[in-house]
């Protein structure tokens, strides 16, 4: 039987079979020693075979579908190792913070240059509004013009308070969307808000250490009564950066590409070039510094954090 992968815990796989019935899977032996550099061979979003076994709703998984694309993150433990976090996917949000905690501006790049190497149409979602000050709006306005200058979508929610909550439910409709973030953004309780049914547990943001505790242990797909597939991640502190060659990498920022041409050099880093159209931009503002800032980052292999 064909089925869609709707959970993943590391050792077994739930699966949503075309029978309707839902199945806890293990993967074939062989499989495992294909050659995969992931830390999980099977990712929520996938499309994969499975062979019932004898004791009722198990199987075993014996063949992966081709990927229509994936969002994939370097290892925190194993370097040089990756996890797919999600396949087959629509559309990704990234859920920001701009306190408790803080989602930084490298942290959001790192995100949008992993969906654009991967083709997959990117968002930002911005949560928390009801803890704004008059400051945190202003800090709000500049981080957003920025995104939506080069073309990202940016949508301002609280999630506590149902604020625009309306508008997130029309974007997930008959999609499969992928939802990421640090943890204690708040992407349990925007799910819940969305669809209070799905009652994701939610805890409070560590007060020693500003980071948001796991609530999610496992990445896991929820079906959306109103049509549609929403991928509930766990929380990520690092995103690392991987597969993506140093002089591809600059293809992978809209702003950026869409000036390369211009450049005298066709093998151009833009980074210390003489007739650099990407520096020269940089240059005239109509590059953000954060964004150029996050290339060089990105291109040295700087740390996954910022």
């Amino acid at each position: 039987m064909k089925g869609l992968v709707t959970k993943s815990t590391g050792s077994w796989y739930e699966v949503l079979a075309d029978d309707g019935n839902s199945y806890r899977c293990r993967i074939k032996g062989k499989f495992r020693t294909k050659d995969i550099k992931t830390t999980n061979p099977i990712a929520v979003g996938d499309w994969v075979d499975i062979a019932p076994e004898a004791e009722p709703y198990t199987a075993v998984i014996v063949r992966l579908h081709d990927r229509r694309n994936y969002i994939i993150r370097k290892s925190v433990n194993l370097s040089k190792q990756a996890q797919i976090i999600a396949a087959n996917l629509d559309q990704a949000f990234l859920v920001v913070t701009l306190a408790s905690p803080f989602t930084s501006l490298g942290f959001i790049d790192r995100f949008l240059v992993t969906a654009e190497a991967y083709d997959i149409p990117a968002g930002l979602i911005f949560n928390k509004l009801d803890l704004f000050s008059e400051e945190g709006m202003h800090v709000l306005n500049e981080y957003q013009s920025i995104y939506r200058h080069i073309g990202y979508p940016c949508y301002e929610v609280s999630a506590r308070n149902g604020t625009n909550i309306n508008i997130i439910k029309q974007l997930f409709q008959d999609k499969t969307t992928l939802v990421s973030g640090h943890s204690g953004v708040g992407k349990s309780t925007l799910i819940n808000a969305i669809y209070p049914q799905a009652a994701l547990r939610t805890a409070d943001i560590s007060d020693w250490s500003d980071k948001g505790r796991h609530t999610t242990t496992f990445a896991e797909m929820i079906m959306l009564p109103f049509g549609g597939r929403l991928i509930d991640t766990p929380g990520i502190r690092e995103l690392g950066i991987i597969d993506i060659e140093q002089q591809e990498l600059s293809h992978f920022f809209p702003e950026m590409r869409e000036r390369m041409n211009g450049c005298r050099f066709n093998n151009c880093r833009h980074i210390n070039e003489p007739g650099c159209a990407v520096l020269l931009a940089l240059e005239a503002g109509d590059i953000a510094p954060s964004r150029y800032d996050s290339y060089l980052s990105i291109y040295h292999g700087n740390d996954t954090r910022a």
